[in-house]
């Protein structure tokens, strides 16, 4: 048994982790590098980066499909080579993976451990059946997997993950998505557009990370339109049989059954924490098993009078589940793990969200189900909007679908957080987180430059609509201060 001892000690490789490292290296050079897994973060391997080269595949397949309108014509089948678009996405992602490896084999051998962690008592670890660390301070940096209710394991060996679908060799002719989140719905477009029979279930009626309840219901009508999916289904059976796996479901009031080739389950992911023997320690968890933590400092909470000395970042506390959310806390979690007792608070950006889909969905700031819990009763939001179906540039692309809505602060006019589904989402969002992030007001904002013809001119369309609800002046600021939180 190998016994060693280092300041800090990091249990995880992937983005969060390593930007740990990086951070509590910057304090101390003795550091600890845990990881029980290959190297390579989950947007390189199997999220970000593997599925916008699918989409970037069905792209180019449904552009070469949808000429005709414009008076363009291609003569003979357009044909999607499931090998060839398989053989690309693969060796892309081992290209992004490579990139990532590159970084980790810079790390010297001595400040890298193979192996799983778990915790033993407050400041020691077990890793595998090898050796034990004893550490100062800790960051847990182990992300997240895919979680899928009991009764989806009678597809049996035709149930797969997202991870799964990024070692297919060749496309399969149909696939039954459930969970029309952020990954089912990007893959589930996707897939459809390569020529994939596919069929989207969800439940609730939730589509991606829509809040705004407008939103919802455009990208209800959009997808629909294009392909089949229930966001609502009653599925009321799952059975493998010979060629695949049949899928029973409820459809305007009649049972029908599908067969597909695969059951690909997008419903989710949980945090990786059941193998670490946080029961070890005197962190409290919430009822997931998760510490309890800030978000600012990525400090845990601990039963304990003193501080605690472990930090936790990324996927694995579920604050924020994007690759850059986790850069950003990797590097707090290290700089607090490094400069301990001495913590301080991280700088968090603001909220930015996106959905590769087609017509892209985009958030920034905060959403409209958040306004209306932490405003709404006080009427001190206002939202404008834009229906980008007669809008030029988008018209001009044979983009024009789907609204944009912001919302404003009445008194202070400043821009609170927008949603929206259309053309250019990714872009668009963008320029509004950072101008949420500088607290401009739309008055401000209307005040910048707009080019023409451009997407962003329907934006600037919603920010002037907004800008005709809000109540401005002293009077509204005082009504929202005496009826705001903490009044």
């Amino acid at each position: 048994m190998q016994l060693l001892k280092t300041d800090v000690a990091i249990i995880g490789g992937g983005t969060a982790g390593l930007g740990a490292f990086r951070a509590a290296r910057a304090h101390t050079n003795n550091v600890l590098l845990i990881e029980g897994g290959p190297y390579g973060t989950t947007c390189a391997r199997v999220g970000c980066m593997p599925s916008k080269l699918l989409i970037a595949a069905a792209e180019a397949a449904h552009h070469s499909q949808n000429t005709a309108p414009f008076g363009v014509h291609i003569d003979g089948q357009v044909r999607v080579n499931g090998r060839e678009v398989m053989d690309r996405v693969k060796r892309e992602r081992d290209r992004f993976v490579g990139f990532v490896l590159e970084g980790v084999d810079e790390i010297p051998a001595e400040n890298k451990i193979s192996g799983y962690a778990k915790f033993i008592d407050e400041h020691t670890l077990q890793v595998d059946d090898h050796t034990q660390i004893t550490a100062e301070r800790f960051v847990i940096a182990t992300g997240s997997s895919p979680v899928w209710p009991g009764f989806f394991n009678q597809a049996q060996d035709r149930l797969i993950i997202n991870d799964d679908v990024f070692d297919w060799d060749d496309l399969p002719e149909s696939v039954a998505v459930f969970g029309p989140g952020v990954i089912g719905l990007e893959l589930g477009q996707a897939l459809h557009r390569l020529g994939v029979r596919i069929r989207l279930f969800g439940i609730g009626g939730q589509i991606g990370p829509v809040s705004d309840p407008v939103i919802l219901d455009q990208a209800d009508k959009i997808f629909r339109d294009e392909f089949a999916i229930d966001p609502d289904a009653k599925v009321t059976g799952i059975e493998r049989v010979d060629n695949g796996v049949k899928i029973s479901f409820e459809e305007h009031g009649e049972t029908k059954s599908e067969v597909f080739d695969y059951l690909l389950a997008a419903t989710g992911r949980k945090a990786n924490v059941d193998k670490l023997g946080l029961e070890n320690t005197s962190l409290v968890l919430n009822p997931q098993g998760v510490p309890n933590f800030s978000q600012w400092t990525l400090q845990t909470e601990t039963n304990e009078p003193a501080a605690s000395h472990i930090f936790i970042a990324g996927d694995v506390n579920n604050y924020i589940p994007l690759l850059h959310e986790a850069a950003d806390e990797g590097r707090i979690a290290g700089d607090n793990a490094g400069r301990y007792p001495d913590i301080r608070n991280g700088k968090r950006r603001t909220p930015l969200s996106v959905v590769f889909s087609d017509p892209q969905i985009g958030m920034a700031g905060e959403t409209y189900r958040q306004l209306e819990q932490r405003l709404g009763t006080c009427g001190c939001f206002e939202v404008g909007e834009v229906d980008m179906t007669g809008q030029g540039r988008s018209r001009v692309m044979l983009k024009n679908k789907g609204k944009i809505r912001v919302y404003g602060e009445n008194g202070t006019g400043k821009l609170l957080g927008a949603e929206m589904i259309g053309p250019a989402a990714e872009h668009l969002v963008h320029l509004l987180a950072w101008t949420i992030q500088q607290g401009l007001t739309i008055t401000e904002i209307l005040e910048m430059p707009f080019y023409h013809p451009v997407i962003e001119e329907g934006l600037r369309t919603a920010l002037r609509d907004l800008n005709a609800r809000l109540k401005l002046g002293p009077e509204a600021v005082k009504h929202c201060l005496d009826c705001g939180p903490g009044a």
